[in-house]
Parts: structure tokens; C-alpha cells; sequence
């Protein structure tokens, strides 16, 4: 029923089909470039490309003449010495995940963060130590230096201690990571990101802070727990927590369950009242001095055996050059790491990009990290990436471009140099605090399984199957069989579409799934057939059987029978058993007729009928003489909507062919609708046409291959009900008009 003040729109054109639209109407002739054109054009050099590609290196040049120091420098500042007490921290804090020495993670908070200062695209992450990546380099390095044994035998451990070597493996898979995101950028491969759905990476993220909670119980217990990496690590480490439970240090439990509580507390304050407050208070920080002057107050470490910080070495140690003997041990551990730690930069950075209205460049973030990666490894630093919470205070706290990066930066290197002493007495369970309440937005995440299981289950399975295959069999490896979860789900999609059978909306020129609709209408003996997905090898016999199904016969089958009784009939005849009269064939033989092994010869069957020596074409729908019985076939026409059919390989194309050819042998008229030019395209290149298969089959849409239909079968439509007829043609009269040739503005109106 037609709605009371609904706008319409009404079209005044022909009928077209894809051979007649291109008839009337011009296409322009757009060259195609060559593999090799591309080729040319990617290497070809000029003074301008060269000046843009200078200037893409050093995306500092192009904000930095804009910077408007009036109007950010202030807010850089409160941003980078708010961000800076923060990574300052963290930086200590996640550096335990990493089974290294405190410091070291002050080293992965200064160095990478002063590279990326003039490499990086984004003006709000915060660049340091994530603790995702921090656990992976931590399984790396108990692999190879564990806690109770002897360390792999590595060429250059020989006169180390246990740290130093754990050291210069953290640093070796640090630049052989950086090396694969720098290779990776200026390959120009940036794209692979993509491949990380935000499904993936909430499932994968939600695996990695169960790993952080559980190796950070044994500080916040404070219990001697070695180190375990591999496959079911988390089960053989919570197995030893609980065989050492009874072992608790007291003091360290309720140390932490204070600072837990607290920090948590003031966060949700924080979230709850961030327009009011100018900054977000640094309660971590707060809580961090409170505690160390607390333990050096009353010495916890003698009084009550508490595991602390303890001497932090002042400035900086001389670089080192990587180990190549590690890696080639650290070589299928390194490329997840970079991944993984591109990866969330790169969405963070997005999400920031997009709120403050800038453009990030993925190539140019891989060569960003894969620098201060490099460059951080040489001297002692591990992977950086960013960290969420951190990133959000810098954006929170005002600031506007990586200056406050670099602020921050400065503030680190003061507690490197100078007054990083002052740490000595804090409790490594305060740390270990810290890093389990900062793990509540990746825990949280949790909460999105029972809305992936309502909106769309293949995408909760690979978050359920991530997150489980990380938890028991690592990072390493869970990452790989997300990714492999990820594929299958979207191969099974393509391989596997829904389908449909399309009828018209009464009175309108749209098509509709016609299980999903009630006011439609069906011509008879029309099917309209709808592929919602690509057309390729792994999908072609699905569609085939689907297409089977909803015409309700196989045209193979149909065929092969109809040239069998041709075969029986062409024999009676030349027996004279079977005679043709003015009433039809006439049969005059009494006796039984039945099948000879010449005629169960399937040879010959899958050809196109002849009726040549005959002396009438055969009705398939009357009945045949001498009992001879094929299917009847009430469909004459078939329409396949493929307007949603984004490609076709060769095997599709071979396939397809196979199939029209078997319609058009029983006499079943095929058309495809909506049909992608580049496909359209293919198929003339590829020789897709002939002698049964024409162009002419192709239509612009839907409702011109229907009236075309109805044109040549005008007995598929019930004439004596109007209201059961597709609609095919209009006349509007506009009694309003003044002054205007009605018949060349508004002709007679076809849809």
C-alpha cells in the first residue's frame, strides 16, 4: 500500500539490456596500465617526488612548521610531565614481565620515544614498553636464560652473568624485530595490519593480561616462581604458585591489596570526573612514593623479607651490537612481536587521528617503530609500542604534538641520571600492583562475548578460539592460530553464502528474498536467483548445488534423459514401431518396449538436443509415445543477480559455462543481471561466449531482465488480476505544467 505523503521518484527510459545500453550510450575509453607501467611509475624519480618522499620520512618537518606554540607549548608540557611520571613507573613495572632488571625498562621509555619523536605520524601515542609485548620478550628470554638451569648454548654468553645474558637477548630479539618492522615499511606493506581484526586483537589482548595477571601473582605473593615458557606455561606457573601458596609473604600481600585498591578507587574517580578535573591525578605515582618512602621507613626488606627494586645504577651503559647466534634462535618469536606490536599502535594511533582530525601513514609508522626498535636495542632497550593507559593521559592531559613525548622522555632520563636511587627500597609487589589494575580495560574485554554470540557468532568464535589457543599455548603461537581462525571463518563466508530466491515487491521495480516477504509477486515459470559473494574455486560446486535446489531439478540429469528418449524415439521410428501422423506419433508395435544397451550408452548424452531427423520438434511437457517418460519442467526462465559477485577465477568461469550450457540444452532461457563490467569484461577475454552462450543474456538490472521476461512469456502473468502483474510501464500526465514540452520532459515511464 502506497504511503500517504511518501516522495516518489518516477524514471522515463527503455528497456536495456547490457549489448543495447552500450549501443546508445558512449563509454569512455580509459587506458589500463601494464604490471609494468606500475612498475615504472613506483621507481620513477623527480625533484618533487623526491622532496615528498624526504618529507614523508621526517613527517616532523610538516607539523612542526604549524606548531602553535602559544596555543600548545603549555599544554605539551602539563601532558609530557604528567605522561612522564606514568611511563617513569610503568616503565619499572613492566619491565619485570620481561624477566629483566627494573631499569632497563627506564632505558625502553627514553630511547624509542626520542626516535619516534621524528619518525612517527601519530602526534598523541605515548612510545615505550607494552606489556603485551614485555611478556613475549619475557618468554623469549627464560627459553634461553631460564631460571633454574643451565642458559641455551649461544655463542657471547660465555663470561656473562644470568642478567647480562637475559639482557642481550632481550636487546638481540629488540633489533631483529626492529629490523622486520622497518623491512616491512619500507617494502611498503603496511596493509597486513588489516588482517588483525579488531575481533583478534580483543581476544589475543584478553589472553595477554590473564599471562600478565598470573606472572605478576608471584610478586604480589611474594614467592620464588621460575620462569616457564611454551605451550600450557600458565598452567605449569599456576600449578607452582599453588604448591608454594602456604610460602605467602604477608607483607607483600597486603601491600599490594592496598595499592590495588586505592589505585582502582582513584581511577574510577578519574573516569568519572574527567571533564572537571584539569589533569587526571597520578595516583600510581602517589602511591609509589608513598610506598617507597613506607618501606625504607621501616626497612621492609630486612623486617619482613619483602622482594624491592633495589640499587638502580645511575645514566646510561654503552651500546651493544645484537647476537646473531640469538637470532637465529628468536627469529619465529620476533616476527609476532612485530606484528603485534605495530599492530596496536597503529589502531591507537587511529582512533586519536580521527578524533583530531590528522592522517597517519601505516608504512611510515612500521619505519617509525622499526628505527626505535633498532636504535633502542643498541642500547639495552626492549620492544615499545604503546600503552594504552599511558597514551591516554598524554591525550587526556592536553597534549598536542610528540613534544610531549619528548617532555616525557625528559623526565625519564632525569630519573635515569639522577634521582633514580631514590627507588631502591620500593616494593617490587607495588609494581606488580600496578601492572594487574592497569589490566582491567584489556579484562574487561571479556564482556563482548555474549554480544559477538547475538550479532555474529563466526566472529565470537574467533575471539573465543584466540583467546584460548593464546592462553594455553602462548602469544606466539595463539597469535598464529587466531589468524588461522580468522581465515577459515572468512573462507567459510565465501564458500559458504546464503543464497536466495528473489520475488518482486507488488508494485514496485525491487526484488526481495522472498522467504522474508508476504505482499509479492512470483511469475510462473521465472526464477530469480541471487549470489551474495565471489565466484571462485572453492565455492563453485556450492553454488551449483544450491542453484539445483531452488529450481528444483538437475539440469544435467533433465538433459541426459531427454537425449535418451530422443535416442529410444529416432529408433522406433527407423524400426517402424513408432509412426508420425497428422494426431501425433502413433505406436505400432504390440510388444513391450524396453531399453537396449546401445541406448544405456551414456556417449553422446550431454550434448545439446538435435531434433534435425525428426519430423516434429518434441513438447518435454506432453506426454510421450510408447510410454517413454523424462521430467517435466515447469520453469522456462532463470535470472542470476550478480550484483553482488565481486570476481570469478577460471574454474568459476568453466564452471558457470557448464552450467548455462546444461539450462539452455532443456530449453530453460538464462540471464544474469548487475554483472560487474570487469567481469563482463573477463568473460569476453576469456572466450566465455559462443554459439549458445551471447552477450545478449546480460541485463543492466533485475527489472529489465523481468520485463524482457514477461515480453516473450506473457502467459507466465495471471491477466485476470491486476493486482498479481508486475509492473511494467506507466503514463503520467502533469495537467500543472506551463510552458514545457510534457512529451520530451515526461514521456511515458517504463521501470
Amino acid at each position: 500500500m502506497q504511503r500517504v505523503g511518501a516522495k516518489q521518484y518516477l524514471v522515463a527510459r527503455a528497456l536495456y539490456s547490457e549489448d543495447s545500453f552500450a549501443e546508445e550510450h558512449e563509454k569512455v575509453c580509459r587506458p589500463h596500465k601494464t604490471t609494468l607501467d606500475h612498475v615504472k611509475q613506483y621507481f620513477k624519480c623527480d625533484a618533487k617526488r623526491a622532496k615528498n618522499t624526504a618529507l614523508s620520512l621526517l613527517p616532523i618537518v610538516g607539523w612542526i612548521k604549524i606548531y602553535r606554540i602559544k596555543e600548545w607549548l603549555l599544554n605539551d608540557i602539563v601532558s609530557g610531565v604528567s605522561t612522564g611520571l606514568v611511563a617513569v613507573l610503568q616503565g619499572l613495572a613492566y619491565c619485570l614481565l620481561a624477566s629483566l632488571p627494573p631499569w632497563y625498562g627506564l632505558f625502553s621509555a627514553f630511547f624509542p620515544v626520542v626516535i619516534y619523536f621524528f619518525f612517527g605520524t601519530s602526534r598523541h601515542i605515548s612510545v615505550g614498553p607494552f606489556p603485551v609485548l614485555c611478556l613475549m620478550i619475557g618468554s623469549v628470554v627464560t627459553r634461553l636464560v631460564p631460571d633454574e638451569g643451565p642458559p641455551v648454548n649461544i655463542t657471547g654468553f660465555e663470561g656473562l652473568t644470568r642478567d647480562e645474558q637475559r639482557v642481550l637477548v632481550a636487546s638481540s630479539v629488540t633489533f631483529l624485530t626492529g629490523i622486520m618492522q622497518l623491512a616491512m615499511g619500507v617494502l611498503q606493506v603496511g596493509f597486513v595490519v588489516m588482517y588483525l581484526s579488531d575481533t583478534l586483537v580483543s581476544g589475543f589482548t584478553t589472553a595477554a593480561a590473564i599471562h600478565i595477571l598470573v606472572s605478576q601473582l608471584k610478586f604480589v605473593l611474594g614467592l620464588q616462581v621460575p620462569g616457564i615458557s611454551g605451550p600450557l606455561a600458565i598452567i605449569y606457573t599456576l600449578e607452582i604458585i599453588f604448591a608454594k601458596i602456604t610460602s605467602t609473604n604477608v607483607c607483600d600481600v597486603v601491600i599490594a591489596l592496598v595499592i590495588m585498591v586505592v589505585v582502582f578507587i582513584v581511577k574510577e574517580l578519574n573516569d568519572r570526573f574527567k571533564s572537571k578535573l584539569p589533569v587526571p591525578i597520578p595516583i600510581e605515582v602517589i602511591m609509589t612514593v608513598i610506598a617507597c618512602g613506607v618501606s625504607y621507613a621501616f626497612d621492609f626488606r630486612v623486617k619482613y623479607g619483602i622482594d624491592v627494586v633495589g640499587y638502580i645504577p645511575q645514566g646510561y651503559e654503552s651500546p651493544i651490537a645484537p647476537n646473531l647466534h640469538i637470532f637465529k634462535e628468536t627469529a619465529v618469536e620476533a616476527f609476532p612481536m612485530a606484528i603485534v606490536g605495530f599492530a596496536v599502535a597503529f589502531s591507537v594511533a587511529k582512533v586519536y587521528s580521527v578524533k583530531h582530525d590528522y592522517t597517519i601513514d601505516g608504512n611510515q609508522e612500521l619505519i617509525a617503530f622499526g628505527i626505535s626498535n633498532i636504535f633502542g636495542a643498541s642500547f639495552k632497550s626492549f620492544a615499545a609500542s604503546t600503552a594504552l593507559s599511558r597514551s591516554a593521559v598524554q591525550e587526556s592531559t592536553g597534549g598536542k604534538t610528540q613534544i610531549a613525548g619528548v617532555l616525557s622522555a625528559l623526565i625519564v632520563m632525569i630519573v635515569t641520571l639522577a634521582i633514580g636511587f631514590l627507588l631502591d627500597p620500593l616494593p617490587k609487589s607495588v609494581l606488580g600492583a600496578v601492572v594487574i589494575v592497569n589490566l582491567k580495560g584489556m579484562l574487561m574485554q571479556v564482556r563482548e562475548i555474549p554480544y559477538l554470540w547475538r550479532r555474529d557468532k563466526p566472529d565470537c568464535v574467533v575471539w573465543l578460539g584466540t583467546c584460548i589457543a593464546s592462553i594455553l599455548l602462548g602469544l606466539d603461537l595463539g597469535l598464529a592460530v587466531g589468524l588461522g581462525v580468522e581465515l577459515i571463518s572468512v573462507i567459510l563466508r565465501t564458500q559458504f553464502p546464503r543464497c536466495s530466491v528473489l520475488a518482486n515487491i507488488r508494485g514496485t521495480d525491487i526484488y526481495k528474498d522472498r522467504k522474508d516477504y508476504t505482499n509479492i509477486i512470483e511469475p510462473k515459470g521465472v526464477i530469480i536467483f541471487r549470489i551474495p559473494a565471489p565466484i571462485f574455486f572453492a565455492n563453485i560446486e556450492f553454488f551449483r548445488s544450491k542453484l539445483t535446489e531452488a529450481v528444483g531439478f538437475n539440469p544435467l540429469k533433465v538433459l541426459r534423459k531427454r537425449n535418451k528418449a530422443l535416442r529410444m524415439i529416432r529408433k522406433l521410428l527407423k524400426k517402424g514401431d513408432l509412426q508420425w501422423t497428422s494426431k501425433g506419433f502413433l505406436n505400432t508395435s504390440f510388444q513391450p518396449i524396453t531399453e537396449s544397451e546401445d541406448e544405456s550408452n551414456m556417449e553422446g548424452l550431454d550434448m545439446s538436443i538435435d531434433f534435425k531427423d525428426l519430423p516434429v520438434s518434441i513438447d518435454w511437457n506432453a506426454d510421450l509415445p510408447a510410454n517413454i517418460s523424462v521430467p517435466k519442467l515447469d520453469l522456462h526462465s532463470l535470472i542470476l543477480d550478480f550484483a553482488a559477485v565481486s570476481f570469478l577465477d577460471i574454474s568459476a568461469l568453466k564452471g558457470l559455462k557448464t552450467m548455462l550450457k546444461e539450462l539452455i540444452r532443456i530449453e530453460v532461457d538464462v540471464y544474469i543481471v548487475a554483472c560487474d563490467p570487469y567481469i563482463l569484461e573477463k568473460l569476453h577475454d576469456c572466450c566465455f561466449f559462443d554459439d549458445e552462450i551471447k552477450p545478449s543474456i546480460f541485463f543492466l538490472t533485475l527489472h529489465d531482465a523481468m520485463v524482457h521476461v514477461l515480453e516473450k512469456h506473457p502467459e507466465c502473468e495471471d491477466k485476470n488480476t491486476q493486482d498479481d502483474t508486475i509492473i511494467t510501464s506507466v503514463t503520467v500526465h502533469y495537467p500543472d505544467l506551463r510552458n514545457r514540452d510534457r512529451n520530451t520532459l515526461y514521456p511515458e515511464t517504463k521501470f
